[in-house]
């Protein structure tokens, strides 16, 4: 495409509905209490693209951040007789909506019926910490792959949590980014995981959350990530990639779209912008188009809302920064496609997380 000047946006507006999100939200999000650490992801994650965690998160508040996130870590229990049993809830809940003790030391998570570890917050807990600069040696590895394992189901898909019957691809790419962060795949069948994908795609080339499903630019998202993390973008062969391809590229008018014959929305230009990015074409994007679009959904309290006009929401907020991220807006750092984590956080990885440092 026609090369175009990144544009500009004002940081430190930003800057500070990031700032504002971490310690105050608006009544509505009381529903998704048990996602909080989802919320958080979202609000420091913002942070982190716009190079701002260490100017605006004091070394205390880091502390208490990390201390939080860290009481929410489900370990097996100790008595024998529930250490298998309880194996399987292993990872991170996404607040302590359950009630247990705030205890970020813990080895041990008393066996609780209904207290489990949910894939997708596993995920945020773990890039969040990163994050904020923790080298993640208080995460029991072996007890999170465990944890994966047990939410595999035989036709290679993951449900979010031991006890759910909900599966897609969502949770299968929440399940290959954990394994990847903590550099262990034991706990995922890999090959099944390629086959649910691939037999996922879709007749018009892009991904639905299961064989038989409509495409949609998140899933396609998560399928491409997926594969991306395992190494195994090459099962992908020429004429499914270029289908993915074109079906990607037709969900642009100014910005995207999720699917065929919606109206554009913020949060896809980060999903099927990044899809592309994985898939190498980045480069046929339109990316003044999009950026135009895109400041259309910024407002004037910071951050971005679903379309023109909307409040802002801290989900279309922190994805609408990382599409900026993509098209190399000014004052955005880079970002890590395929683990929605900013360029310069995922280098940082190799030399603060002890799995990866030690290995």
């Amino acid at each position: 495409m026609e090369t175009n000047e990144p544009c500009s946006l004002n940081v430190d507006l930003h800057v500070k509905y990031f700032n504002r999100c971490t310690s105050l939200m608006p009544q509505d999000y009381t529903s998704l209490d048990t996602s909080r650490l989802m919320l958080a992801y979202f609000a420091l994650s913002g942070l982190d693209l716009l190079g701002a965690v260490d100017k605006v998160v004091s070394p205390e508040n880091k502390k208490h951040w990390i201390e939080w996130i860290y009481a929410q870590q489900i370990h097996p229990d100790e008595r024998p007789e529930l250490k298998d049993q309880s194996l399987g809830r292993c990872g991170f809940r996404g607040s302590p909506f359950m009630g247990a003790p705030h205890d970020p030391h813990a080895c041990s998570t008393p066996f609780t019926a209904y207290d489990a570890s949910h894939v997708t917050m596993s995920y945020t807990a773990l890039l969040t910490l990163i994050i904020l600069g923790d080298d993640l040696s208080r995460v029991d590895r072996a007890a999170v792959a465990a944890g994966i394992k047990a939410l595999q189901l035989p036709s290679g898909s993951f449900v979010d949590s031991l006890g759910n019957e909900e599966h897609d691809l969502r949770f299968v790419f929440s399940a290959c980014a954990v394994s990847f962060l903590i550099r262990d795949w034991s706990g995922i069948d890999q090959d099944r995981i390629v086959e649910h994908i691939l037999a996922s795609q879709a007749f018009d080339g892009g991904f639905g959350r299961g064989p038989a499903n409509e495409a949609h630019g998140g899933i396609t998202y998560c399928a491409l990530a997926s594969l991306a993390l395992m190494g195994r973008l090459d099962a992908l062969d020429a004429s499914s990639k270029k289908r993915c391809l074109e079906w990607c590229l037709f969900r642009q008018s100014s910005g995207f779209q999720g699917r065929p014959a919606k109206i554009p929305d913020t949060c896809y230009s980060f999903w099927v912008g990044a899809s592309l990015h994985i898939l190498g074409y980045y480069h046929l994007v339109d990316t003044k188009r999009d950026q135009e679009f895109l400041k259309t959904t910024e407002t004037v309290w910071g951050g971005f809302g679903k379309y023109p006009g909307l409040p802002p929401d801290i989900m279309h907020s922190y994805l609408g920064l990382a599409a900026m991220a993509l098209n190399g807006a000014h004052g955005v750092h880079g970002l890590h496609s395929s683990l929605n984590i900013s360029a310069p956080t995922f280098e940082r990885i190799k030399s603060q997380v002890v799995w990866w440092r030690d290995e």
